[in-house]
């Protein structure tokens, strides 16, 4: 039944109260915390910047330039596939972490840029900035487009929450010597950041592209300057400049920019030698002269891509050095090629790599700039922020403070579990080899679950590293619970989502710490996890001998939800206290979110799981069935000082269904003796 309002278990809520003595005689906790005093710490100015202030990519890069704190940005460009899509905001995750300023993403007339393809511009540059959590700026040509078709792409850009475009003329259709724009349309970036400026005004940051050594169809050098003098007094707000070879090259480019009253950022792009056929390829495209000592040592090894590519990295490496040496560079502009390894080592030698980028929320925050002020998320969602921000996009504002009334939360629905920044980075066949490619029981589930809190192998011998509610590794929290983990996923308390509790640690701790610097961090234990009917029944038993502890227990149709949260009334089970602000609470538990969030569980069973089996086959029905038939359950142990009773509370649920079956076993012997005896005598 579907329990309304503020629904306790009853006490006891079936048969079995002789079983209750006994636990309670097996339960030893303390009632009641006295929750320490957080006080007030002095120290940071202006805290609320540290989450919710919105800064544009021109102040960012303002503000590193002041404090002489080098950055990288990197570029991409759209893939050909929904499986390269799928890789390339798996890499852009993989960046993040590096903590790149921002990210670009390339524009290409002839791919449909503006579409909404999972390999379109728009598409991809909009996942970078929602999905993958970074400041991203779109490319847009104008040479082949009119001023309507602009301004359309330019608005669905600013819907997605992009806020920075570098603007550029394009490259004219190929083979077309007598080209000429489209009427009403635009010729030069000069007039695409005019039309930018006119119509938008100052809602984005506007890049332009520099040539160090002049643009190919330019007359001269010293003409290129002057247009590129144009579009910065047009309302561009930095240059990224083309790729280029030698410090010199650009150390001439930015002196003689500077003589020509361009006093904007300008940064050097800077593209390592990965092969020798791209090397060929880009600077074909780019109409380059490739140095003769680069030609020297290249052209020997040009069938040997790792020694190039080990080149290509001392290369770059060496002329960055030389850049930053020479105080003319703020920072580097990566053009990757789509490739990481390059860019990664060269980030790592130059010190640039941030290798644990400090959290400013405990949850993976999204760049759209709508979503500046959002402190506050349910718990549920942790480990799948970007399915969370899919059902939130069209919220027109986001909790800030606090979670407020849950009365009606407008999720929207979860259906599209084949967009490609929703789906698993893994392939099916490595799915498989993970999660079982056959499954005989329910118990070789259990032990796919094990295999994954425990970091152990499968007994296939394959390392489980994602579920389909985690498509990441554990993070560094969940392993502090690793060895009970293991434990009761073994039993069959298959766990999706779990926290330690916090009494007051650093908010510098490398494990749990999370905001500005000073501060202190707090959290309640938390588990979620899907069980079976008869467990869900003891649970239920022995609940109220946990006054302490929150829960909430639904079926998969909801026609079974019970609860002892208050109804609209959202719990925090993260917190922290900072100097010279207000406490911050970033997680909740909210009893309607739970009812969204189960709908997206029980659903990642056979959408993500079932569905690596033939349909039909044995394997598929145990995952349906497990879907169709467990339950999902959260527990919140408030006594967060005192250590965690939920291991308690799954020790009692067990107890009380061995103490039950163990009646039952004891009346069903009685009959068998009884029958015995009838016939004995008989």
């Amino acid at each position: 039944m579907v329990k309304e309002g503020t629904t306790v278990l009853p006490y006891p809520v079936t048969e079995g109260q002789e079983a209750l003595p006994i636990l309670k005689n097996m339960l030893n906790f303390k009632r009641g915390a006295n929750f320490d005093d957080l006080g007030e710490e002095n120290g940071l100015t202006d805290p609320a910047e540290w989450v919710s202030t919105f800064h544009t990519l021109k102040e960012k890069i303002q503000h590193r330039i002041e404090s002489n704190d080098k950055f990288f940005s990197l570029e991409f460009f759209p893939p050909r596939t929904k499986g390269g899509a799928v890789n390339l905001l798996a890499r852009l995750e993989r960046f993040r972490e590096a903590d790149p300023l921002f990210c670009d993403i390339t524009w290409h007339p002839a791919g449909n840029p503006g579409g909404d393809t999972e390999t379109s511009s728009m598409t991809i540059a909009g996942a970078s900035c929602n999905y993958a959590g970074l400041e991203t700026m779109l490319h847009m040509t104008c040479c082949s487009m009119t001023k309507a078709e602009i301004t359309r792409h330019l608005q669905r850009a600013k819907q997605l929450g992009i806020r920075n475009i570098l603007a550029l003329r394009g490259d004219p259709p190929s083979g077309k010597d007598d080209w000429v724009p489209p009427e009403d349309g635009f010729n030069y970036a000069t007039d695409l950041v005019k039309h930018i400026r006119k119509e938008f005004g100052n809602h984005f940051v506007i890049c332009v592209a520099g040539y160090p050594t002049g643009h190919p169809d330019a007359l001269s050098y010293e003409e290129d300057l002057i247009h590129l003098k144009e579009k910065v007094d047009a309302g561009a707000d930095f240059i990224i400049t083309q790729l280029f070879f030698t410090a010199e090259t650009f150390i001439k480019f930015y002196e003689d920019c500077r003589k020509a009253g361009i006093t904007c950022p300008i940064l050097p792009g800077i593209m390592p030698i990965q092969s020798y056929d791209s090397l060929r390829h880009i600077v074909k495209l780019s109409k380059l002269d490739v140095p003769q000592d680069i030609i020297d040592v290249v052209s020997p090894l040009k069938d040997n891509d790792e020694a190039i590519r080990n080149y290509g990295i001392h290369q770059a490496t060496t002329l960055i050095k030389a850049l930053f040496d020479a105080d003319v560079a703020p920072g580097i502009h990566f053009y990757t090629l789509n490739r990481e390894v390059s860019t990664t080592a060269i980030l790592k030698q130059l010190g640039l790599w941030a290798s644990k980028p400090h959290r400013p929320l405990p949850w993976k925050m999204a760049a759209n700039h709508k979503r500046t002020g959002e402190d506050v998320r349910p718990i549920f969602w942790s480990s799948r922020p970007k399915a969370y921000v899919y059902r939130t996009q069209h919220w027109d504002e986001f909790p800030n403070g606090r979670w407020g009334s849950s009365e009606s939360p407008a999720f929207g629905e979860l259906k599209d579990y084949y967009l490609f920044y929703l789906k698993s980075t893994s392939t099916k066949d490595i799915l498989l080899k993970m999660w079982g490619e056959t499954l005989e029981s329910e118990q070789d589930v259990f032990g796919i679950f094990e295999a994954y809190v425990t970091g152990e192998e499968n007994k296939g011998g394959i390392k489980v590293t994602k579920m389909p509610w985690n498509d990441e590794e554990l993070s560094l929290e969940t392993s502090l619970l690793k060895t009970k983990l293991s434990l009761y996923n073994k039993r069959g308390i298959l766990t999706i989502n779990s926290q330690p509790n916090v009494n007051g640690a650093n908010s510098e701790d490398p494990v749990v710490g999370w905001g500005m610097p000073g501060g202190y961090v707090y959290q309640k234990a938390y588990l979620e996890f899907f069980s079976c009917k008869e467990n869900i029944e003891a649970l239920k038993n022995i609940l109220p001998l946990f006054p302490r502890v929150n829960y909430q227990i639904v079926n998969k149709r909801g026609s079974e939800n019970y609860t002892n949260h208050h109804r609209h009334r959202p719990m925090a089970v993260t917190w922290g206290a900072f100097p010279g602000t207000e406490i911050i609470q970033p997680t909740v538990v909210d009893p309607v979110s739970f009812n969204v969030w189960k709908d997206e569980a029980f659903a990642l069973w056979t959408e993500q799981w079932g569905k690596l089996y033939p349909e039909g086959s044995p394997s598929c029905d145990i995952i349906s069935n497990l879907s169709e038939t467990y339950y999902l359950v959260n527990l919140v142990d408030n006594n967060y000082p005192e250590d965690s009773c939920l291991w308690d509370v799954l020790e009692a649920m067990f107890a009380w269904r061995k103490l039950q079956e163990t009646s039952q076993e004891e009346v069903l012997n009685d009959v068998l003796q009884s029958k015995e005896a009838q016939e004995l005598c008989n």
